[in-house]
C-alpha cells in the first residue's frame, strides 16, 4: 500500500469507516459544477488525481440553480461547486448540505465578449451603443448567477429596459458563451473563466466590466447530504483551498474570494 493510500485508510478509521467496503465507497466523488467552470474543471481534476491518484472524480456541468434542483430530487452528487454563495446556503436550510462544509473557492469575473474586437480602450457601454449590435447574451437570470450578474450589470447602466428586445437567454452560462462563438449573437457576458480558455482566448476581444457593476460572485462549495459521509468528498474539498487547485483557478481568470461565507 502506497502512502497516499495509507493516509485515506486513516482518514476513513477516523472517520468510522475503518471497514474495507466504505473504503470503496471513497474511492470516487461526483462533483456537480456551474457551468463557468467548464474550462477549468479537466485541470482541475487533473491536478487532483496527480495528488490522489486513488480517488476517481466524476463532473457533471450545468447552470447553478439547476443542480441544485437535481440534488433536492436525490440526484448522486458529492458535492457543489456553485456559482455563487446563495445557492449554496439555500441547500444547508433544506437540509440537503452540510453547513459546515461551506466555503468560498474563488472569486468569478463577468466580461462582455465579441468575436468582433473592441477598439483599444472602448468600455461597455460604447460597445453597448454600437449600432451594428443586433443581439446580445445572457445567461437565464432564473437559474444561473452569471445571468443575474449580467442583468445588475445593464440595470447598473441604465440599459436593462432597452436592450430587452435584443437580449437572448442562454440555459447557462456556457451556452451563453457558444451563442457568441457561433455568431448567433453580437456580443455576450460571459465569465472571464471562459474566454481566457485555449479553445476561445485567440477569438475575438473581450471588455474587462468593472466589479462595482454587479455583485461580487464569490463561488461556493458545498458537501451535500449524500457526501457527507463520503471522506473523498472532504478531502476534495480540502485539497481545492490549496496552492495546486488555486493555481489552476487563477489560470483561468479566477480571484480569491473576498470572505469565508456564513452559513445560514
Amino acid at each position: 500500500m502506497n502512502a497516499r493510500c495509507l493516509l485515506l485508510g486513516l482518514v476513513l478509521f477516523a472517520a468510522g469507516f475503518g471497514s474495507a467496503a466504505p473504503e470503496s465507497r471513497a474511492a470516487g466523488v461526483t462533483v456537480a459544477a456551474a457551468a463557468n467552470l467548464t474550462f477549468a474543471l479537466d485541470p482541475l481534476r487533473e491536478a487532483f488525481h496527480r495528488e490522489h491518484p486513488e480517488i476517481e472524480v466524476t463532473l457533471s456541468l450545468g447552470a447553478t440553480g439547476n443542480l441544485v434542483a437535481q440534488i433536492r430530487r436525490g440526484a448522486p452528487f458529492d458535492v457543489l461547486l456553485a456559482a455563487d454563495l446563495d445557492y449554496p446556503r439555500a441547500l444547508i436550510a433544506s437540509g440537503h448540505a452540510a453547513a459546515d462544509t461551506l466555503q468560498a473557492f474563488a472569486r468569478g469575473r463577468l466580461v462582455w465578449w465579441s468575436l468582433q474586437a473592441p477598439p483599444p480602450g472602448a468600455d461597455l457601454a460604447t460597445a453597448l451603443d454600437d449600432p451594428t449590435l443586433r443581439r446580445i447574451a445572457i445567461a437565464q437570470p432564473a437559474h444561473a448567477p452569471y445571468g443575474v450578474a449580467a442583468r445588475e450589470v445593464l440595470q447598473h447602466l441604465g440599459r436593462w429596459d432597452d436592450l430587452q428586445p435584443k437580449v437572448v437567454m442562454g440555459e447557462n452560462i456556457s451556452q451563453t458563451a457558444q451563442f457568441v462563438e457561433t455568431g448567433n449573437v453580437d456580443g455576450g457576458f460571459v465569465a472571464l473563466s471562459l474566454v481566457l480558455a485555449p479553445r476561445l482566448k485567440d477569438r475575438g476581444g473581450w471588455i474587462a466590466i468593472p466589479p462595482e457593476f454587479y455583485t461580487p460572485l464569490d463561488q461556493g462549495a458545498v458537501i451535500t447530504r449524500r457526501g457527507a459521509d463520503n471522506p473523498a468528498a472532504h478531502l476534495f474539498l480540502t485539497w481545492l483551498q490549496g496552492p495546486a487547485a488555486q493555481a489552476v483557478l487563477q489560470q483561468f481568470g479566477y480571484a480569491p474570494p473576498t470572505a469565508a461565507p456564513a452559513a445560514p
